[in-house]
């Protein structure tokens, strides 16, 4: 093989993992501008140096150890917006109180779906200790924010599914909508804390545009969305959700995504 193929085939290896880099990425920091910043500064980090991806790591896992460098290299920064006591400066406080390196590979094994020697390959400790960081992670984020969750979602047995997770974790479910309107209804209704919602609607509207009309009229809400087909949400090219869950999910994933988005009290509205 030439150099220059094997450069190529390097080239789409990175491109096939790089929209779930993105919404590691994006979950991790809690805004898409930001997440896709990293993403991006992981790219030029490998134009420089693809030491990495000749480490015996498969390259999906090269490539989120090459993030993880450049994310531990800026100090892991917890992002600083509004005052000392507003809920957004609270929900960072929450951020920079957890243990070292649990967010990070809890979002790898929960969100992201790698095993535990990998997560460990990743972050740089041992499987045990990975292992030991998840555990961590559950615990100090399951203790940390109650609120009201919405429910934006068509299928009845998938909501009702969504609803024992959420419930499971002490939240409080506001309701369940099926269609748009219906959705910002139930928000004048009862504003939720929080938006769990599907992307495409039983009367062919879209969650999106659900999930947009109601934060014009309630401000910044933290919203999980999920989707059968991810990488059209992650693409980098217009406004996206920072937090993201593919289907089938998992009830872990589905814990994982609604703590990460509970600490961050502001979303970036999306274009349908």
């Amino acid at each position: 093989m030439t150099e220059t193929s094997s450069a190529r085939d390097l080239s789409a290896e990175i491109a096939e993992h790089l929209p779930y880099l993105r919404r590691y990425a994006r979950a991790l920091t809690g805004s898409q501008q930001s997440g896709d910043h990293y993403a991006a500064a992981t790219l030029e980090a490998l134009l420089e140096d693809q030491g990495v991806f000749q480490s015996g790591l498969t390259p999906k896992v090269a490539l989120f150890k090459a993030f993880n460098r450049i994310w531990v290299s800026s100090g892991s920064p917890v992002q600083e917006t509004g005052g000392t006591g507003s809920p957004e400066a609270r929900a960072q406080m929450h951020l920079a109180g957890l243990t070292h390196n649990t967010r990070e590979a809890l979002l790898l094994h929960s969100i992201e779906g790698f095993p535990i020697d990998d997560i460990a390959g990743i972050v740089g400790v041992s499987p045990a200790e990975a292992q030991e960081l998840i555990a961590i992670a559950r615990k100090e984020m399951a203790q940390s924010i109650r609120g009201r969750i919405m429910v934006i979602e068509d299928e009845a047995i998938i909501a009702m599914d969504i609803r024992a997770i959420v419930e499971g974790m002490d939240h409080e479910v506001t309701g369940v909508a099926r269609t748009r309107d219906e959705a910002v209804n139930l928000a004048r209704r009862i504003p939720p804390d929080m938006i769990l919602a599907d992307i495409q609607l039983a009367d062919k509207s879209s969650g999106i545009d659900a999930v947009n009309h109601i934060l014009k009229e309630m401000g910044d809400l933290p919203v999980v969305f999920i989707t059968a087909f991810p990488e059209r949400l992650l693409t980098g090219e217009r406004p996206e959700p920072a937090f993201l869950i593919t289907k089938p999910y998992t009830e872990e994933q589905v814990q994982s995504a609604v703590s990460q988005a509970m600490f961050f009290t502001s979303t970036e509205t999306l274009q349908s």
